[in-house]
């Protein structure tokens, strides 16, 4: 049995109105209204679990989660697929534990094309997206038959779609490589900044740079500068992040990564509450940026599109938009892999 089409559509959107009502709560951790007393529990259970999982942090999930929830987008999104499957394929999804709901895309799309989730959660992060299902449920009871939580290993799935380390992903490949799958690996986003970019673009890219704690893939780890652009202006676009300094854990990684860089006698300038590092690797460490010079853009896209595959997202005034890293469209697909055509493949086996 298929739970048909507008029902979902309408049962998702559901979930975005609950969650907005939701949002409108002054402290997530102790909503005024009893109707949001399960949701408010299942975030303060993610952030006694995870403590970059802060109640700004999930506040800010949440709202992004409920900007793809609405109709004409849901609609728009899923009208390019003619027909559902004629039976439900159970998914098996692994998801990752780096954001709050970092999985909801995968947990969307599954749900969405007429299949079953059939997911393991991370440890770091297994609160939210149960407590999304009971407000679907609550909403449309059929959801009770499409969506299973494993604690164990997912077995028997039509397909799966795992997010994981690059390390992990050989252990997927071998568990999952007969089956249907998207395997996803590390990756992380970068941005080039010329020497013609605004302050106000610099400080909208800090929101790429300093959400979640810079622990997504959509979070930018890399700046290409343009030769002759003066780092100070870096500095002074972000002085508004300064406040992530009052979370423990990132003012941890940011001090102990300064010492060992420092011990290392490495060139190093830092304002505070970010280290800033030349160094050719796409990836940093929480509380480090690093940075490299350019002179040719062409010279710099070539080879950019020879490291595609370690890359999410690229942050420019001719790619994503600065400050818009994090608040994709539902079409920005991870590994840009899409998902629904994916899930559509399957119902034509």
């Amino acid at each position: 049995m298929i739970i048909p089409r507008k029902q979902r559509i309408n049962a998702f959107v559901h979930l975005g109105k609950f969650l907005n009502e939701f949002l409108s709560s002054k402290n997530l951790f102790e909503p005024e209204e009893k109707t949001f007393a399960q949701l408010s529990l299942a975030c303060v259970k993610s952030n006694q679990k995870n403590g970059w999982f802060t109640e700004v942090e999930i506040r800010r999930a949440l709202t992004g989660i409920t900007y793809l929830l609405e109709e004409e987008k849901l609609n728009n999104w899923i009208n390019d697929y003619d027909s559902d499957p004629a039976q439900p394929n159970q998914i098996g999804v692994i998801t990752a534990g780096n954001i709050p709901a970092v999985g909801f895309h995968d947990f969307l799309s599954v749900l969405i094309s007429g299949n079953v989730f059939y997911g393991k959660l991370s440890e770091q992060d297994k609160f939210l997206l149960p407590a999304f299902t009971n407000i679907l449920i609550d909403h449309s009871t059929e959801f009770k038959s499409f969506i299973q939580f494993e604690d164990g290993q997912l077995k028997g799935a039509d397909a799966y779609i795992a997010t994981g380390s690059n390390n992990t992903a050989r252990y997927f490949e071998y568990y999952f490589g007969k089956y249907p799958n998207i395997i996803r690996k590390n990756r992380t986003s970068i941005a080039i900044l010329e020497n013609g970019v605004t302050n106000k673009e610099i400080e909208a890219l800090g929101k790429d740079i300093f959400w979640y704690y810079g622990l997504g893939c959509r979070n930018v780890t890399k700046l290409y500068l343009e030769k002759g652009f003066e780092l100070n202006r870096i500095f002074e676009a972000f002085l508004p992040f300064a406040y992530i300094m009052e979370n423990k854990k990132y003012a941890n990684n940011y001090i102990y990564h300064q010492s060992i860089y420092l011990m290392s006698q490495e060139k190093l300038l830092d304002n505070g509450f970010l280290n800033l590092r030349p160094h050719e690797d796409l990836t940093s460490q929480v509380g480090v940026l690093h940075y490299e010079f350019f002179e040719n853009k062409t010279q710099l896209n070539e080879e950019l599109s020879q490291k595609a595959n370690q890359i999410q997202a690229i942050v420019s005034r001719n790619n994503v938009p600065f400050g818009k890293a994090q608040q994709p469209e539902l079409t920005d697909y991870a590994d840009g892999v899409n998902t629904l055509d994916f899930l559509a493949n399957l119902a034509l086996r």
